[in-house]
């Protein structure tokens, strides 16, 4: 049995450094208690900017372009050791780490932001980058277009890991991309809720025949900073939960093992036997015995994206 830990905290939102002290903090406490594997939820740090789905494209452009700035400035960039601090908690701890984060492009034009996910081994080395393919509506006037290097399954001492980010997961063939390597544990931190999500979930689940960990934004009111601007208009004083999270376990036979964890924070802690993954696997194997590749093929670029290329002085 390998013990898992779904957290589902809010950050300071729009501080990356406190946020990271914070996620130090309970990458610490769960460890205390047994976690193998820590998971934390889409864009964590600095926080999901969920006021895109609020603020009109033109209208409120004075308060995007603010709340843009403090994203831009608060996003990590992988080039500098901006995540030492969760490296040397998960080196310490001997756990592996799952995060989502915003991520300034450090390497090309320094002013794309990207949704990505790391995952941290238990020595502290970075180990897989995966940025999301295609930020879903709005979210495209915050994050630019990921690619396919970052579609890989990691081994790791608790299983076979994985990551695709919120509505990536409506993605057939980037679903596939992670089935076909053997995935054993199929990790989701997502902005997403509901038992439509959660059916989702527990399709992928019963698809894969892996366990799914599903790992939801929990935001009040009261996690926004006092300065947001325009608080009151996009939140108004009565409304006290912007998002509520509903982090889940789900078995290979899409069983909800634990949550969801709905309109509350803290962390799911299990313990899952990963062999289930494996052994779910006599019936339906969509990667194997059941794939047909005779029939079908999918292939997959896993190259980075190139910086953009002048010449003739153009």
């Amino acid at each position: 049995m390998k013990k898992i830990a779904i957290i589902q905290e809010a950050p300071s939102v729009l501080n990356k450094t406190e946020t990271i002290l914070k996620a130090v903090d309970i990458i610490n406490e769960v460890s205390a208690k047994g976690a193998q594997l820590i998971v934390f939820p889409e864009a964590y740090i600095p926080g999901y900017p969920a006021w895109i789905w609020r603020l009109r494209p033109g209208g409120d452009w004075g308060n995007s372009e603010l709340l843009h700035g403090r994203l831009l400035n608060n996003a990590i960039d992988l080039s500098s050791n901006d995540l030492q601090p969760l490296q040397q908690a998960a080196k310490e701890n001997q756990v592996t780490i799952v995060c989502g984060l915003n991520e300034r492009d450090s390497a090309n034009s320094q002013g794309t932001l990207y949704n990505s996910v790391v995952t941290i081994d238990a020595h502290g080395a970075l180990v897989n980058h995966h940025r999301k393919l295609m930020p879903t509506n709005p979210e495209r006037m915050v994050w630019g277009f990921g690619d396919g290097h970052g579609l890989n399954v990691i081994d790791t001492p608790v299983g076979r890991i994985g990551s695709l980010i919120c509505w990536e997961n409506y993605m057939p063939l980037a679903r596939y991309a992670l089935y076909a390597q053997g995935i054993e544990i199929y990790i989701a931190p997502t902005y997403d809720s509901g038992e439509a999500w959660l059916g989702t979930m527990q399709h992928i689940a019963r698809e894969a025949k892996c366990w799914v960990l599903s790992c939801g934004v929990a935001l009040e009111r009261t996690d926004l900073p006092d300065d947001f601007p325009d608080l009151d208009t996009l939140y108004p004083s009565d409304e006290a939960w912007i998002n509520p999270g509903d982090s889940t376990v789900i078995s290979p036979s899409g069983e909800v093992i634990a949550g969801p964890m709905s309109n509350t924070k803290g962390h799911l802690m299990v313990d899952i036997d990963v062999d289930l993954a494996t052994k779910s696997k006599r019936a339906l194997d969509v990667a194997g015995h059941y794939a047909r590749p005779d029939v079908f093929t999918l292939e997959v670029n896993k190259s980075r994206q190139s910086p953009v290329k002048f010449t003739n002085g153009r």
